[in-house]
Formats: structure tokens, sequence, C-alpha cells
């Protein structure tokens, strides 16, 4: 099944399978401190493919490699660990659950054929978690339940089952109960049989005592007609309701592939520390969830957008592989986390890396031919070097330059491109600036990696404002954003946000500009009195001539719009901001047949502007942004109140198909600089939003500094 190589200086063999249908990728996903991380943790001691079990604490985890993830004491990144079980290799793929890192869990998804949900014993389900079920149930997903932490003093693993059936629905059954009077283990709803942990993983399997039957009965009549439910044999449940006993062998294979199509979702109790329950998880994963044979492959096109047709994880096909992760190590450099969904990768041999799709976000269009040296199989940060990558399976790759997040890897003959999986939009805006001018080149050359990696980390120069502004998921994404620009040398500051404003003319003005020179031979000479009026919001800037008599000759009329049009782009105000929505006409003027010039009028237009301004027409406007909510109805009130206090116009509500509410509204962009954490804490997390530029509206006199 797989090629191992030797270990070095104790580093677990890497694998390499040889056909897909002997892999397993599974992406854990769940809140923050459900013990995803632990949980890997154990199954990979469990599987002999760690020698010890780290600590999340401790910062000693496979998975939790990260400095920012040491710090925090929770996972801010996706990270992969292979191990074997039987013939089979399982891709356990660990992501965050906290919100703000999103990104690493959606390309958590993309890697995946099937997702495990893990939930804390006693801590119910919270509306992301139940979001996130959804988005899988959309696409069909096969997901199974883990509950976890059976050692926490306030667990209750029932309480649990319940709270998750009614969040995700019926199709969630448990097949296993914790043993009961004092003892460590599970019971087994199909097979009756006791699981005994009383000495660590692999359990004993036991005959349950009479207790332990009369606990199962109503559960495991339930799981049964569940069962049955699904299967594709419709006399089945005639034959049980009529006392026929269905065998055990039939039950399971109906379960499995209930699962595997993903309408069934069968829940097992855990405890990594006792490592109750980490047998039957390994077994669910290998029996229940689908291979990448079963798994609908994305769409592809070549990179000029022509549609080439259906692929299928061939290991023989043409080559279709994904960047799902791009990291940066201090050592080798960039790393590529691969998902290959045809073909087989192999090193020595040139690559085409393709990325379209995502120029809003600062990923220009690209296409360029690389060279793959060498192929490694990740075990956290730890790199293994394997011989090839078969389609299904996952690798790393490293020092392939052009690579970004979202990039299609394929063969150079035969270029292909597949449609970027959707990211949320980055909402919370953070200034930075490098500490000195030293600081500068090591500020850029991170920020390019930082970005290339992060389709939701979004770069914008403000040429208005002077700023450097990062747009991250929250305050915990910009944190990790920050501590990673310092780790690679670049020692940054944050600022305050400030707001691009306008200006515009309150009413209309006139203006007269004179610029007389001499100062021997060619002087300047040049008489301009404009009229400037106010326009609609929208309309932009617009110059007219209403000169008579040939007051200014015709051929400076174009240098008076030319000055007119660069002073207004310049601003009349101290802070120099851009004047909109005007008409500027020329109405009369002087001109001089030897002294007068194209320059001089330039200068007189701009000199007739600020003279129209100076009697206080001149009306500060700040931008306003058109924004929509999406939140769960009992906190539609706080919203509503919250928006109100922003200085924001609601529009109206409505409700969504997903059973939430929309609150269309309009509010300043100064009043949305924190929205994105302010919303979240409002709503417990369960609300997300958007917003685009509307319009300038006045501003009130505080927004001046802006």
């Amino acid at each position: 099944m797989a090629d191992r190589q030797p270990r070095n200086a104790g580093t677990p063999a890497a694998i390499a399978v040889t056909e897909p249908g002997k892999v397993r990728n599974v992406v854990l996903v769940g809140p923050s401190g459900a013990g995803k991380t632990t949980l890997t943790e154990a199954l990979l001691a469990a599987s002999g493919a760690v020698n010890r079990v780290g600590s999340v604490v401790d910062g000693t985890t496979v998975c939790d490699h990260d400095p920012a993830a040491v710090r925090q004491q929770r996972s801010v990144g996706l990270s992969v660990a292979p191990l074997v079980r039987g013939d089979i290799k399982i891709n356990l793929i660990d992501t965050p659950g906290y919100a703000d890192f999103v990104g690493e869990l959606r390309a958590g998804l993309r890697a995946a054929d099937a997702a495990l949900f893990v939930v804390s014993a006693g801590e119910g389900v919270d509306a992301a978690t139940v979001a996130l079920w959804q988005e899988c149930a959309t696409v069909r997903m096969p997901r199974a339940v883990v509950v976890s932490r059976l050692d926490h003093p306030r667990a209750d693993p029932e309480a649990e089952v319940a709270a998750c059936r009614s969040a995700f629905g019926t199709g969630v059954l448990p097949l296993y109960l914790p043993a009961g009077g004092g003892r460590t283990g599970l019971i087994g709803l199909i097979t009756q049989r006791f699981f005994d942990y009383s000495d660590g993983h692999p359990p004993q399997v036991r005959e349950p005592v009479p207790e332990d039957l009369e606990r199962l009965t109503g559960a495991r009549d339930e799981l049964i007609e569940g069962i049955i439910a699904e299967s594709e044999d419709e006399t089945l449940m005639e034959r049980y309701l009529g006392g026929e006993d269905i065998s055990e062998s039939t039950l399971i294979a109906d379960l499995e592939t209930a699962v595997a199509r993903g309408s069934f979702h069968p829940v097992i109790p855990v405890c990594a520390v006792t490592g109750v329950g980490l047998a039957e998880v390994l077994d669910g994963i290998v029996r229940a969830f689908p291979s990448p044979l079963e798994h609908a492959l994305p769409e592809v096109t070549s990179p000029d957008g022509e549609p080439q047709g259906t692929l299928r994880p061939d290991p023989d096909g043409p080559l279709a592989a994904e960047v799902v992760r791009t990291a940066v190590d201090s050592y080798v450099g960039r790393v590529s986390l691969v998902r290959v969904f045809s073909g087989t990768l192999r090193p020595e041999r040139p690559v085409h890396v393709s990325g379209h799709g995502l120029a809003e976000r600062g990923h220009e269009d690209h296409d360029a031919d690389e060279r793959v040296a060498h192929l490694y199989s990740p075990l956290g940060a730890i790199l293994r070097e394997v011989p090839h990558c078969v389609a299904g399976d996952l690798c790393a790759l490293t020092k392939i330059g052009s690579a970004e997040t979202g990039d299609t890897v394929s063969a150079p003959e035969r270029p292909l491109l597949m449609r970027p999986w959707p990211m949320p939009e980055p909402l919370l805006p953070v200034a930075v600036a490098a500490r000195t001018r030293s600081d500068e080149d090591a500020l850029a050359r991170n920020l390019a990696r930082l970005v290339a990696g992060d389709p939701t980390l979004r770069l914008e120069r403000n040429a208005e404002t002077n700023q450097l502004v990062l747009w991250c998921m929250g305050e915990a994404h910009s944190d990790v954003v920050l501590s990673r620009l310092r780790a690679g040398g670049a020692e940054v500051e944050t600022e305050p946000v400030r707001t691009s404003l306008r200006t515009t003319f309150a009413r209309g003005a006139h203006g007269h500009g004179r610029h007389v020179k001499q100062s021997g031979g060619h002087g300047q000479y040049a008489v301009c009195d404009i009229e400037v009026e106010p326009l609609p919001r929208g309309t932009g800037i617009e110059f007219a001539d209403r000169v008579v008599g040939g007051a200014v000759p015709h051929q400076f009329i174009p240098s008076v719009e030319k000055g007119v049009r660069a002073q207004l782009a310049k601003g009349l105000d101290e802070e120099g901001h851009p004047v909109i929505d005007v008409r500027v006409t020329l109405l009369d003027g002087k001109a001089h047949s030897v002294d007068s010039s194209d320059a001089a009028f330039q200068t007189a237009a701009s000199l007739a502007l600020k003279d129209a301004a100076a009697d206080g027409a001149v009306q500060v406007l700040e931008p306003v942004d058109e924004v929509s909510v999406w939140l769960p109805d009992e906190y539609l009130g706080s919203v509503l109140g919250d928006l109100s206090a922003r200085r924001g116009r609601v529009l109206g509500t409505e409700a969504d198909e997903g059973g939430r509410s929309v609150v269309r509204a309009e509010v300043p962009s100064t009043e949305l600089l924190r929205y994105a954490v302010d919303l979240r804490s409002l709503t417990s997390g369960t609300a997300t939003f958007t917003r685009r530029h509307a319009r300038y509206d006045p501003a009130p006199q505080n927004a001046h500094a802006g």
C-alpha cells in the first residue's frame, strides 16, 4: 500500500500511498477549545505516528507549531498530520476553531473528503458550528461528531448528544455510550460489547454487564431505526418492524454507506487523556468515511477559461493539484501544501502554476512554469521526503516561488485552472508602518509573503492618507499577522486608520485668479474669473466655458481646465482632501500677447479656485457605506440600536433563506473601523456583515481630523 522512507533522527516514517482508495482526508472542525488539536495528538500517538503525546499548554503538539499558536494556546493555522490504520493512510487536517482564522478552515474543507465535528461534552453547540454544519450539508460532505473531553468536571455526554441532535438534525445518533459504574470505556450500541479502556489504548473487548444492556435498549432501537431508514433495502424496515433480528453485519454495512453519502452522522464519545474512543474514531474513519474516489472533483478550465471536461482521481490522469495553504519556513522558505486531485506529482519534474480570479484581494493573475525539486509528506512542521504523491493525497512542495494559496498546479503541456474557493472579506483595517527606514525593505518583503499565503488578508496602499493598511479578519488575526511580520525581521508599528475624506462646495461661489510676474525677458501673465457650483452626489467634475469676445484666447482654455482639475484633485483645505461634484465655469479673463502661456493660465485657474473657497464655501464630506448584516433574530434589537449609535440609517430588515434576519443600513465609514470586532462581541460571534461604498455625505465637524 505504501512506500515507507527510513526514519531519520527519530522522525516518523513518511508515507506515500500508491492508490487513491487507500487515502482518507479528514478535516477536524469545531469551536475553539473543543479539543481538536489534543484529539489529533492522541490519535497520532495511538497509531504510532508519534512516540509521545504533546501538550497544547506546553506548546509541544505536532499541529500547533506556529509561535503564535504556542503563545495564544490555540490553533491559528491549518496543519496536516498523517497516520496509518491498517493499510489506510489517514490525513488528519487540524483547523482553528476561532472565527478570525476561517480562511484556514475553508482551506481544510477544500482539502478534505469528510469532516469530523469535535464538540466538548457539556458545552453545547454554538451558532458558528451550526452554520459550518449547514455549509457542509449544502455540498453533502460526510460528517461525524466526536463528543470530546469526557474527563471534564462538567462533562455531560448525553446532554451534548441531545444538543447536537437539536442543532444538526435527527440524522445525528450515537454509536457508543460511555460506560457507567465508574468504568473506563464505551458500550457499542450495535455490537452490544463493552470496549474496556482501563489499561489505555487499544481497548479490551468484553461482555457488557446487565445494567449496560438496560441502558442501551432505547438508544439502540432508535439507532437501528435510523440506520434502516437510510438503507437502500426497502424491505429492511418492514422486516425489522415485523420482529426480524437484523444481522449486525447488515446494520454496519448500511451505516457505513449512509455516512459515506452524507445522510447519517454517528456520534462517538472520546477522551484524549484516557484514550477512550480513539480506536472507534480511527475505525470509523477507515470504514465509513469516503476515499477520494468517491469525492466530486472541482471544475477545471484552461487558464484562458476554456472548459476542460470532468477529471477523475486517477493517478495516471492529467495532473491537477491545488495549493490549499502557503507558509514561510525560516529554514526552507516558502512551503506549499498541495491536494492532488488528478494525476501524480513527482520530484524533479516541471509543473505549471496558475492563479486567476483573486485580483481584488491583491493576487494578480499569474502563470509560470516551475520545477519541483522534492516532495514531502508533512507531519505538522516536519517535512519527510516522499517519492511521489498520487491523486487524492496531500503533500508539501518547497521553493515554488510563484505559488500562492488557491493556485492550480498542472502539467506544462496541459495547463489547468481550478476556480478558487469562496473566502470571506476581511473587514478590520490595521494601519502599519516601518519603525525605521531600514525596516521598510523587510516590511515589504514579508508583507508579500503573507499576502501570497493568506487569501483572507488584503493589503491596501492608500495614496490619499499615505498609509499602508492591512485588512484582517479580526484582532486575533491581526495579532498573528503582526507577530509574523516581526518574526521575519520587520519592526512595525500600528497607527490609527485615517479615513479618506472629500470636500465640495456647499453653495455657489466666484473666484478671481491673477498670475502676473515680470523678471526680465518673457514674463508670466494670466487672469481668470470663474464660477463654482455644487452638483448632485456622484456627478463628478464638470468644466464649462462662457468666455465672450476672446478675453481668454481659445488655445488657453484647455490650460485653465487642466489647472482647475489639478487643483481640485489636490484639494482646497489644509488637509488636502480632493474636491468632488462641482461644475467650474470660466467666465472671463485676460491675456498678454507675449507673456501668456499654458503654465500661466494653469496657475491662474488654481488661484481662482482658492479665491472661491476663501469665503468658507467648501464643505467636508465623509464616505458612507452600504452595510448588510446577517444575524439571528434574538440579536436584532441590539444590532439596530448599535447601528443607530454609529449614525447609521437603517434601510430595512428582511428574512433570508437560512432563517436569519438581514439588516440593511447606510453607515459612515469612520464608524465601521472596528465594526468587525464589535459586531462579533455584540452577537456572540453569530453575525456576519458586508460593506461597500455608497457615496459621500456632509461630515460633522469632528470628522475634519480624519
